[in-house]
């Protein structure tokens, strides 16, 4: 190979990687502790990063909260922002992220998650 090829193949190179502006993407994050009253706190603390907020101003509905199934999917660009930092994002509102943790980033956990009903054939608890 020549001078000259090599640098045609690196030109080459150069110019095709050059052209990837943007790579939207979809993610699926667990929420457990996710709840119609806290829907709003997780798709913020989303919406704060640029490669979300891009994607929803050029498309509908690029953020959908199923309470019922617990799970938060998020179309974004990857060449703005990385997975592990939508995971981080939800953690440090305070939920749990696809088993990231508020307190693995040094976050307050939101409040608890609403209590459970009783199971059938439970005894009550005795008040003291």
């Amino acid at each position: 190979m020549t001078f000259k090829h090599a640098a045609i193949a690196i030109l080459a190179a150069l110019v095709l990687c050059g052209c990837r502006r943007t790579d939207v993407r979809d993610f699926e994050i667990k929420v457990p502790e996710l709840t119609q009253k806290n829907a709003s706190a997780v798709v913020n603390s989303l919406m704060a990063y640029e490669g979300v907020t891009d994607v929803a101003k050029r498309e509908k509905n690029s953020i959908t909260v199923d309470t019922e199934t617990k799970v938060v999917k998020v179309r974004y660009d990857s060449m703005k922002v990385a997975k592990k930092n939508l995971e981080m994002a939800i953690a440090l509102a305070g939920f749990e992220a696809n088993g990231v943790t508020p307190e693995s980033v040094g976050a307050k956990r939101a409040s608890s998650p609403e209590p459970k009903p009783a199971q059938p054939g439970a005894k009550p608890a005795e008040a003291k």
